[in-house]
């Protein structure tokens, strides 16, 4: 009994009658092919059930492009897809994706190095890449970029920065968080944050620039390293209070940590903002909603989707990638008593 023969590329071309490089195009759902005649090709191929390769799209969307959304992996730590920033990260983007009429898809990749960096770039279809955050990968971003455009990264603007970034200002939104502290009379105000991601380091580099303009001198018993972590923060304060350190504020690199720190000073008797006020940065959605509501530093991530889908879309027709700073916001609320 004979086997029946298989579809070929060259038989889709003839049926639908363009060429093998359009049928090809169409197949792979590429955007120089347009809706019409990738549906028409698409039914034809499951019509005469042409053998799709495992990499191939599951059928023609017509997006414009595809981005893809790294997240590389924390010093030590597993990369979290459920990070609350990360999640409002993520919809900033896919909004941007979705206005552009982009599709957009979250790599299961967690890079930690320039060879993986470069695996990925190399295996990957997208029209472009956004990595959100930095980790410790500067050196490989800066190396990565002498070879490959179709990135950009969500984080700090570092020193001989050589690939796109977007982020807030740092060093401001941290300074601006320590001088209002000090404007409600608190003197003795606490840093609580991982130094060795570079967006908090930033954020700690503008916590002393802060003191130093309110005239207070910085203590290097008040600043105190926690992970982006509430578990974290609550341990850091517990430790704090132990050591009968001395303090009336707390400048926090992240609203999960600043609602860690206070859990851990209700949890030992302790007012907020009456005895400590603290202030988070971030302004994630339950930061308005705790109890008390949360002072923060609001990081816009609707403009940051919006700008870092641009950027690579406009890099993919030639356009030049350039890094910038999105500017930040102080809002006020209970945790800081004024």
């Amino acid at each position: 009994m004979s086997s029946r023969r298989v579809t070929r590329l060259e038989d889709l071309a003839r049926l639908a009658g363009v060429s093998i490089t359009t049928v090809s195009r169409a197949l792979n759902d590429s955007a120089a092919v347009n809706a019409q005649t990738k549906q028409a090709i698409w039914k034809l191929a499951r019509e005469h059930e042409y053998p799709f390769r495992g990499y191939m799209p599951a059928g023609p969307t017509a997006a414009a492009a595809t981005i893809v959304i790294v997240i590389p992996r924390p010093q030590g730590r597993e990369a979290r897809l459920s990070d609350p920033f990360a999640l409002e990260l993520f919809a900033g983007v896919g909004e941007a994706a979705r206005g552009r009429g982009c599709d957009f898809i979250v790599s299961h990749l967690t890079p930690t190095g320039l060879e993986e960096l470069r695996e990925l770039m190399q295996t990957s279809r997208a029209s472009g890449v956004i990595f959100l955050g930095q980790s410790s990968l500067h050196a490989a971003f800066n190396r990565l970029a002498e070879s490959e455009s179709r990135f950009a990264v969500w984080g700090a603007q570092l020193p001989k920065q050589a690939y796109c970034s977007v982020g807030s200002d740092n060093p401001l939104g941290g300074k601006r968080a320590t001088l209002h502290l000090a404007r409600l009379g608190r003197r003795r105000i606490v840093f609580l944050g991982d130094l060795e991601a570079p967006e908090s380091m930033q954020r700690h580099q503008g916590y002393l620039a802060g003191l130093q303009q309110a005239g207070l001198s910085a203590d290097p018993k008040l600043t105190v390293p926690a992970h982006f972590e509430t578990e974290a923060a609550e341990a850091s304060v517990d430790a704090l209070l132990r050591r009968r350190v001395e303090f009336d504020g707390i400048v926090a690199a992240s609203d999960l940590i600043a609602i860690g720190a206070i859990r851990a000073l209700l949890r030992a008797g302790l007012s907020v903002p009456g005895d400590v006020s603290v202030v988070g940065y971030d302004d994630l959605l339950f930061a308005r909603y705790s109890r008390p509501a949360l002072t923060t530093v609001r990081q816009d991530t609707v403009l940051a989707g919006r700008l870092l889908v641009s950027k690579l879309l406009n890099a993919e027709q030639g356009g030049e990638l350039t890094s910038e700073r999105l500017p930040t916001d102080l809002l006020v609320r209970e945790s800081c008593g004024g």
